[in-house]
């Protein structure tokens, strides 16, 4: 072999070690390196709370210290709309917010807010917990910067007012909050009422002022947030059903070595399970302290109540029937809670 071949065969092999040394060594430190997890949340001192905060413990036990969770609720990050851009964008790296906020991503994060979808809380959760509602909800947002990871119910959705709302005929003319989902638009005007869709951030300070008359929210929101200075009515509609979603940014969640990627997704479906038996007491305690702190609660006649879900049946149908992509999603989540009764 002459000398300038051996130089040659030298040389490579040379750089494959020094290669592999750079790969190893990388990987290594990717192994090594520690994350932080920024969970963010619109709501404070109530169940999607205390979800994020037993979530932030458990991935930084589990982790070993690897990955540090940092709870920020109450939208400390930022309304809600900013939050999901920064989950998008990888500035955030964890969201626990009611899927109707992601409709600008896609539409059919509205499907579970449909009325009359959900009997009670145990359905609800039964709901949350199903194979093909999961398979539909985790995959939406996947092209936009999201990674879904869990579901799940929180409680049913109430009435909070500034004057009592004890008829349905006490709905109309008024403008009542909603979230970001024309399921809900339609529903109130089919009430004789006007929806306005608002962050959370910015409801107290609205009913305070009188831009608007009430909200529709959970009950744990009105304790926790202290709304009964302000509208001491609460009408105990039950609708829509209020569920979480929780969503990771895809770019911090690619950036995770696997065993940790494993970890976070273990963590986020474990805690929604649960969290079930703490969103129950969460919502009969916030029941009781509304009363305790000079709130009333308000239930509508028999009749009107079951008047009120024969108008809002048809609802869901008649916003998806001619949007396909949503129409399916509403097939799918519709069977999801006929079979889960």
């Amino acid at each position: 072999m002459r000398l300038t071949d051996l130089c040659v065969r030298i040389t490579g092999a040379v750089a494959a070690l020094a290669m592999a040394f750079v790969l190893t060594s990388t990987t290594a430190q990717a192994d090594d390196k520690n994350f932080v997890m920024k969970i963010t949340l619109p709501t404070i001192n109530e169940n999607v709370h205390q979800y994020a905060k037993n979530l932030a413990a458990r991935v930084e036990k589990d982790s070993g210290g690897r990955i540090k969770g940092e709870v920020y609720p109450a939208s400390q990050l930022g309304s809600i709309p900013r939050q999901i851009e920064g989950l998008q964008f990888g500035s955030i790296q964890c969201g626990v917010i009611p899927p109707e906020f992601f409709v600008g991503v896609d539409e059919r994060f509205e499907v579970v807010s449909a009325p009359g979808l959900v009997d009670s809380i145990d359905h609800g959760q039964r709901i949350a917990a199903d194979p093909e509602v999961l398979k539909l909800m985790l995959s939406l947002g996947a092209n936009k910067g999201l990674h879904g990871t869990g579901l799940f119910a929180a409680l049913p959705s109430f009435l909070v007012s500034k004057s009592a709302v004890r008829h349905l005929d006490d709905l109309k003319g008024k403008k009542i909050r909603v979230l970001a989902s024309e399921f809900q638009n339609v529903a109130l005007e089919r009430l004789g009422a006007t929806p306005v869709a608002m962050s959370l951030g910015d409801v107290l300070p609205a009913i305070q002022q009188g831009a608007i008359d009430g909200a529709v929210s959970g009950m744990t929101v009105f304790t926790s947030m202290q709304y009964q200075d302000a509208a001491k009515y609460v009408t105990r509609t039950g609708q829509p059903f209020i569920f979480l979603i929780v969503e990771l940014s895809s770019k911090w969640r690619d950036s995770l070595p696997a065993d940790l990627r494993k970890i976070v997704d273990d963590a986020v479906v474990g805690e929604t399970v649960a969290i079930n038996p703490i969103s129950k007491q969460y919502f009969e305690n916030a029941q009781k302290e509304w009363v305790q702190k000079g709130g009333e609660m308000i239930d509508l006649p028999a009749q009107e109540q079951a008047a009120m879900m024969e108008t809002l049946a048809s609802v869901a149908e008649d916003v998806s029937k001619h949007k396909a992509e949503l129409g399916e999603a509403y097939k799918i989540v519709s069977a999801a809670a006929k079979r889960d009764r």
